[in-house]
Formats: structure tokens, sequence, C-alpha cells
């Protein structure tokens, strides 16, 4: 795998790791599908500039997109819905899984990395699940809640994850992206109106939804141009690390302190990233 692919991959996880930290705090004081649709509207504004810029759109990538964006509109959703729960040490470790989901489907589908690489995927999976995880447990009754909706989130982003690199690396990346905004807007707006839940945030948190929006779309883009440097299957698991962003955010900025589960984890992820590249 390109030392390209491994940055890019990598800085994905940056920020899509500041974007679900900015989102997820969001969502405790504002409705949960007004912070998703305004934030992905945002973001699909600043891909329709670069489509107007750009011009031409392959119906391949473009559907390919579409299918990523179900899976990432709702496992968005399902996301910040259990962090608003505020049941974050649940979550996290959860949805850090649902990098299972394209490094399973791209082996079973015929992508052979090496043994080293392999290893070192394992090693950054289970050190980004150690890294979200604490050691106090939740015991009020929104837990059971928070667990069914980081599952779900769990295996949507997955899908939109693989769904994601598929287009990108079949086609064009820009096609692939509009595409999945597209796709995960509809879902959105279809699923807040059967809920009857609102859409409106309030004019002085409009600036920060927005750019949370736009930091999801630069993350994407930085993922599939990744996905066309490297082997889905480790390009997938290193732009999944984004659990430890969120952790290392919560700890320098909510104080919330590293427990030594989680410092070991953070170890063993920098650890699985030199193995894959050494691989």
């Amino acid at each position: 795998m390109s030392f390209a692919g491994i940055f890019l991959a990598l800085a994905s996880s940056v920020v899509w790791g500041v974007a679900d930290f900015s989102g997820g705090m969001l969502t405790r004081r504002l409705p949960t599908f007004g912070v998703t649709v305004v934030s992905q509207s945002a973001g699909f504004l600043f891909l329709c500039v670069a489509v107007g810029v750009r011009g031409d759109l392959g119906s391949r990538s473009f559907l390919l997109g579409l299918l990523a964006g179900v899976g990432g509109g709702s496992g968005l959703a399902a996301f910040y819905r259990a962090l608003s729960l505020g049941t974050m040490s649940i979550v996290s470790p959860l949805v850090a899984c649902g990098a299972v989901v394209p490094f399973a489907i791209s082996l079973a589908t015929g992508e052979r990395p090496s043994a080293l690489a392999i290893a070192g995927a394992v090693v950054a999976l289970a050190g980004a699940v150690m890294a979200s995880l604490e050691e106090r447990r939740s015991d009020s009754p929104e837990r059971a809640q928070a667990v069914l909706l980081a599952v779900v989130a769990a295996l949507a982003l997955g899908l939109f994850v693989y769904f994601l690199g598929l287009g990108s690396r079949e086609g064009s990346a820009l096609s692939t992206l509009f595409g999945a905004r597209v796709g995960s807007l509809a879902f959105l707006v279809v699923a807040a109106l059967i809920a009857r839940q609102s859409l409106g945030v309030p004019r002085l948190s409009l600036a920060k939804v927005a750019a949370v929006g736009v930091a999801d779309v630069s993350a994407n883009a930085l993922f599939a141009l990744a996905s066309g440097r490297g082997l889905l299957a480790l390009v997938s698991v290193l732009g999944s690390l984004y659990p430890i962003v969120t952790v290392l955010l919560a700890y320098a900025l909510l104080q919330e302190r590293l427990t030594r589960l989680q410092q070991a984890g953070v170890l063993a992820a920098l650890v699985g990233v030199a193995l894959v590249s050494a691989g």
C-alpha cells in the first residue's frame, strides 16, 4: 500500500473524528435530524460547486454512491442519536467495529493483502475498539436503546465505507461522493417526515452545524482518494480509526481521562498502522 494511500486514509479518519465529535456534541442540545440534515445539506452545496466546475458524472459511480449514501445517512442519524443519549463509552467501541464490514466484504470479493498487512489491520481495529472503551458502565434505561442504535450505525456506516470506496475505485470519486450525498439527504428527509421530527436548527447554531457537514464531506473525499491508492480492505480499516480521534478530543476538550486500556488501545492502533505500512 502506497504512502499516499496510508496518509489519505488516516487523514480521513482524523477529519471524520472531528466531525463526529462536533456533531455528537451538537445533538446533545439540538434535534438529531435537524443537525444531520442541515450538516449534510451544507456538504451537498459544497459538492454542487465541485460538480459545476467538473461537469461530468459517471452513472455507475453515482449509483454506487447512492447505495453508500443510504448507509451513511441512516448510520449517521443512528450514531448521533446514540451519542446524544450520553453513553459514548458504549457507543464508540460498537461503532468502531463497523470497519469489519468493508474489511470482510473486500476479502470475500477477492482482495489479498499480505499476512503482515492483515495482521496490522486486525491490531489497528482492536486498538480502535480498546481506545473507545471506558471503565465506567451506564445503568440508565437508555442503555439498551444506545446499544441498538450503535449496532445499526456500525453496520450502516460499514456499508457506506465499502460502497464509497468501491465507487471511487471503479469510476469517478466526485460522482460517488455526489451520489452518496444525494442518497443520504433523501433518506434523512424521508425519515424525518415519517417520524415527524423537526428539521430546524437555531440561526445561531447554523454555522457550527454547517461546518460539521463540510468536515464530513471533506473526510469522505479524502477516503475516496485513498481508495484509489491501496486495497479497500486496508484503506477501510485505516479510515475507520476515527473513534480514537473522538476519544482524544474528549480528553483534550472535555477533560475526560484516558484509562490504561484506552492508552493501550491508542498504542495498539499505532502499531497496527505501522504493520499495514510495512506490509
